[in-house]
């Protein structure tokens, strides 16, 4: 039928369990798993290998749970049960790491970083880690953020590990940002946690000040990054311009360069790539409400720095705007109305002289509401109905229009608006 991620995999494991062990796939294998950025890092991956004269197969649709690797796996089987291709490059729900790799054992398995993420189903990042370590194949080559004190820890014991990471840039900070600290501990041995300097939340350049666990020396280094030009120099001369100027959108490219570099792509090859690479995932869309320009900003269900990275980039931006805030639902994998991720969010971020007016709606617009009132914020207001918001946004006012909500909502307001290609 052309439609479906998910079904027909599970479909499939359900009419035949050992489905998976009798489909012949390529040697080479790459995986991607973490709290944020998988889709984006796989996407880059691709466009990069592919470019390279690669054939790579992969879960485009995003579905990386077992039974969306699965429909992704058989979708490009042919009727020997082989996948014709040079590569499987597969995007792997962090939970479900162990499942996939029993069936794929990866020989690349990049870790882009860990945070708390849908916290009423993975709980604690630690706990995530734990899943993960348990999965890991001794042979595997690891490819992990340097800057991140959690998921570099996975390099403890493992003997091939290559580091990705990011220099002091104009957009770090001295200290960690963001509503909570989880930095503040050393993840080995709980002991205070020190930073030379921060890039958001606890990502940075940190010493365990009791063990010494500290940032490696990186293979891959951010040498220079401007988000106001958008330009992120690796190696100090291979020179990448961001189509989205967020440090989130720079680590993926980070991630991705890494990997291809470690599999035989020059620099030059990989940076002409991603220079003329769009990303496919939609997590931005562009489109005319009215008199308004609007950015969507997609972020990700129930993840708090997915929020706060769409409005950090917000918040650099210098134009007068509006901003709009949709949550209309929690989740797309279970019913819940836990709404406590809303607290994890740093909206003051919003409190910049160019944002004129937020607007808070969706069926948890009242929740968003009594966040708020614990901020200095007071350009806020409620208005429950997407059609309506849409509607007075419409009838009024032609600043820059940012609407930031999770994948769920994201068509709920996209009805109302002439998109833009």
């Amino acid at each position: 039928m052309g439609k479906g991620s998910t079904l027909p995999g599970k479909l499939a494991l359900m009419l035949c369990p050992d489905i998976l062990r009798q489909v012949e796939v390529p040697e080479h294998i790459i995986a991607v798993t973490g709290s944020n950025g998988k889709t984006s890092t796989v996407e880059l991956i691709a466009a990069i290998l592919r470019g390279a004269g690669n054939t790579v197969v992969l879960n485009e649709k995003g579905a990386n749970q077992l039974e969306g690797v699965a429909t992704s796996v058989l979708t490009h089987a042919d009727l020997q049960g082989r996948v014709v291709a040079d590569i499987l490059l597969l995007e792997c729900d962090e939970r479900s790491t162990a499942q996939i790799f029993r069936y794929f054992p990866p020989k690349q398995l990049v870790i882009t970083n860990l945070f708390r993420d849908q916290l009423t189903r993975n709980g604690h990042p630690e706990w995530i880690y734990d899943a993960i370590l348990s999965a890991i194949p001794p042979e595997v080559e690891l490819i992990l953020n340097a800057d991140d004190p959690l998921s570099s820890c996975f390099s403890r014991g493992h003997e091939k590990v290559s580091w990705f990471g990011l220099d002091r840039s104009a957009a770090s900070s001295k200290q960690p940002t963001g509503v909570y600290h989880d930095g503040a501990c050393c993840p080995i041995c709980k002991g205070p946690m020190e930073y030379d300097y921060v890039h958001y939340n606890h990502i940075g350049a940190y010493r365990c000040r009791r063990c010494g666990h500290h940032k490696p020396k990186t293979d891959y280094n951010g040498t220079s990054l401007d988000l106001e030009t958008g330009e992120l120099v690796i190696d100090h001369w291979v020179s990448i311009l961001l189509d989205f100027c967020s440090i989130y959108h720079a680590y993926n490219i980070l991630a991705a360069y890494a990997v291809s570099r470690q599999n035989g792509v020059g620099p030059e090859q990989a940076a002409e790539v991603v220079n003329q690479y769009a990303l496919q995932s939609g997590r931005t869309q562009s489109f005319t409400l009215g008199e308004h320009h609007g950015t969507l900003l997609t972020s990700k269900h129930e993840n708090s720095i997915s929020y706060d990275t769409n409005l950090r980039y917000i918040a650099g931006t210098k134009r007068d705007c509006v901003v709009l805030i949709i949550v209309d639902s929690v989740s797309r994998k279970y019913f819940t109305c836990e709404t406590s991720w809303l607290w994890d969010i740093d909206f003051a971020q919003l409190k910049a002289p160019h944002v004129k007016q937020i607007i808070l709606s969706g069926r948890y617009a009242n929740d968003l509401a009594e966040r708020f009132s614990f901020t200095e914020l007071e350009n806020w207001s409620v208005q429950p109905s997407i059609f309506a918001a849409a509607q007075a946004l419409e009838d009024g006012g032609k600043e820059e229009l940012y609407v930031v909500t999770c994948f769920s909502d994201r068509d709920k307001l996209l009805d109302h608006v002439e998109k833009e290609i």
